[in-house]
C-alpha cells in the first residue's frame, strides 16, 4: 500500500496539481493584500473616507462604535463590508487568471485547420480520400 501511495504521489499530474494549489493560495494572499491595502483605501477616500471592511449590520440590541468592537464583544453581525472585499478579491483573481490563460493560449501553437472533405465531382457527396469509386453514385473518381 505504501508503494502504491508513493507511485500516486509521484505521478506528474498530482505534483502539478499540488504546485498549482500552493501557488494559487499564495496568489490569493497577494490579491487580498492588493485589494484591502492598495485598492480599497483610495476607493474609500473617493467615496467620502469610507472603510468598506467596517460595514456591518448589528443583529444585537447593543450598539457598538465599530465592527472591530462588535466582533471583539462576540456580537452577532452580518459583515457585508468584508463580503464586498472578498467579492472584489474574487473578481481580481478571476480577471488575472483570465488574462493569464488568454496569453498562454495566444502563445500556444495553433492547431491546423481541419482538411475539407473530398467530394464526388458528380453527386457532390463526401467520399474517402483513398476512394477510386464514389460509394453513393458508383462513378469513377480516381485521380479527380
Amino acid at each position: 500500500m505504501l508503494e502504491e501511495f508513493k507511485k500516486f504521489i509521484m505521478r506528474g499530474n498530482v505534483v502539478d496539481m499540488a504546485t498549482g494549489v500552493i501557488i494559487g493560495a499564495a496568489f490569493g494572499k497577494i490579491v487580498s493584500s492588493f485589494t484591502s491595502d492598495i485598492l480599497m483605501p483610495p476607493l474609500g477616500l473617493l467615496l467620502g473616507k469610507v472603510d468598506f471592511s467596517n460595514f456591518y449590520i448589528n443583529l444585537s440590541s447593543v450598539e457598538y462604535e465599530s465592527f472591530a468592537a462588535a466582533k471583539e464583544a462576540g456580537a452577532p453581525v452580518i459583515a457585508y463590508g468584508a463580503f464586498l472585499n472578498t467579492c472584489l478579491d474574487f473578481l481580481i483573481v478571476a480577471a488575472a487568471i483570465f488574462i493569464l490563460i488568454k496569453q498562454v493560449n495566444r502563445l500556444m501553437p495553433k492547431a491546423a485547420p481541419p482538411k475539407a472533405p473530398r467530394t464526388c465531382p458528380y453527386c457532390k457527396e463526401n467520399v474517402a480520400d483513398e476512394a477510386v469509386k464514389c460509394p453513393h453514385c458508383a462513378s469513377d473518381i480516381a485521380g479527380k
